[in-house]
Order: C-alpha cells, then sequence, then structure tokens
C-alpha cells in the first residue's frame, strides 16, 4: 500500500490497485462477514460515507439501493460502510425505507472505532475524523481494480459507477482498452481499442486496417 503524508504528520494507508484485498472480519447490518471471502467468485464494491442520517449520504444509499439489481446484472455485490454503529445503520436504513421507500438489501458495515477505514485509506486525517466517500471496487479474483475518492460536498453518480463495472469486465473479457466517455466516445462511438503493436510485422498489419487511425491507435466493435 502506498502512504503518502497528510497535514498533521501522520500517514495513511491507500490501497493500491492490483493488490488483494484484505482479509478482514467486518460487523454489518447482515451480521459478521469475512471479506473478501463472502463475495467470492463476484465483483463487489465497497463505498464508505461520512455518517449516517446526513442528507447527501442518505441519498446516495438510496440510490445505490435502487440500482442494486443493476449492478448484480453484471455480477456485481454491494457494501457499505462508516464509523457509526450497527444500531444507527439499521434505524438509517429504517428511516429510508419509510421516508424515500426503498429497501437497503446489502449489507453496511459497522466501524465505530474507525479500524476497517483506515486498513482500506478511507479516513483521511486532514479531511476529518469521519471515513471520506471512497469506492473500492474488487473483481472476483479478491483483487483491487478501481479506487475513487470524493468530498464530502459531492454525490456520488451510479452511471459512472456502473459505467466502470461494465469496462472492467469487457477490458477482461476481450483483452482491450475503452476510450475516454465509453460506451459514448466522441470518436469512435462503441468501438473498443486494441492494444498497441509489439513488433514490426503487426505494425505492417495494421497499416491497411480500416479500424486504425495510425498504427497504434486502432479500434473495433466488442467481439470483432
Amino acid at each position: 500500500m502506498a502512504s503518502p503524508e497528510v497535514e498533521n504528520g501522520t500517514r495513511v494507508e491507500i490501497p493500491c490497485i492490483g493488490e488483494t484485498f484484505p482479509r478482514m472480519e467486518v460487523a454489518t447490518t447482515h451480521g459478521k462477514l469475512t471479506l473478501p471471502d463472502h463475495f467470492a467468485g463476484k465483483w463487489f464494491m465497497m463505498f464508505s460515507h461520512p455518517g449516517d442520517f446526513t442528507p447527501v449520504c442518505t441519498t446516495e444509499f438510496a440510490s445505490f439501493a435502487r440500482n442494486h439489481s443493476r449492478f448484480r446484472e453484471m455480477g456485481c455485490e454491494l457494501i457499505g460502510m462508516s464509523i457509526d454503529q450497527v444500531q444507527a445503520h439499521m434505524l438509517w436504513a429504517q428511516w429510508m425505507r419509510t421516508h424515500l421507500d426503498v429497501d437497503i438489501d446489502y449489507p453496511i458495515i459497522a466501524d465505530p472505532f474507525g479500524e476497517v477505514a483506515r486498513t482500506l485509506g478511507a479516513i483521511h486525517p486532514a479531511s476529518g475524523k469521519s471515513a471520506i466517500r471512497a469506492i473500492i471496487l474488487v473483481d472476483p479474483q479478491a483483487r483491487i481494480r478501481s479506487l475513487l475518492y470524493y468530498p464530502k460536498g459531492v454525490g456520488r453518480n451510479m452511471e459512472e459507477l456502473l459505467r466502470i463495472v461494465k469496462a472492467l469486465q469487457v477490458v477482461d473479457k476481450y483483452h482491450v482498452a475503452t476510450p475516454a466517455n465509453w460506451p459514448h466516445s466522441e470518436f469512435i462511438g462503441e468501438d473498443v481499442l486494441i492494444p498497441a503493436p509489439n513488433t514490426e510485422d503487426e505494425v505492417a498489419k495494421r497499416k491497411d486496417d480500416p479500424g486504425c487511425l495510425d498504427w497504434w491507435f486502432c479500434h473495433k466493435k466488442i467481439g470483432d
């Protein structure tokens, strides 16, 4: 894990893309779970939040619940986390059921001492004592594949989070890359990018390929 310094001289451990998600037992609204074992063979997205019964976090957690089926269609499960007690999580979930008509059907980790949040780099002392809005996306092999951090005042965008899961699954399945704004690229539409060639023969083969703008910039439709 990387260890950037923060303002008060302490250091915060930040997980790195490609690392294995650290094994841990956590207390949740669904009982005690062992991660990443609980989601073995599946993608899962862990998202931390500053606190229960706060407006931005409430809209986020309700939106995750509304979109849970869309994540599940891609084989991706959800799990939330903050430094609140499990009783607060349960009361908050009840409030959302009553006032927003959503069921929080994914587990929420209770981390009152901040141990899980610190292990996962979700507490940044310069930003306060609570967990920040962190996203950790983990693949079926328990590898960390994406990390995102949001400031307290900015709610997360579900469409972008769904897009990241879909894009990573396409990258893994077809051994390609996705362009900016995929699948709505201004330049190549829904196409994906082919890795650059490693030999002169491969370069020569691409010169007359209609899907290549240059030997190092080639694109194709998924499945081609």
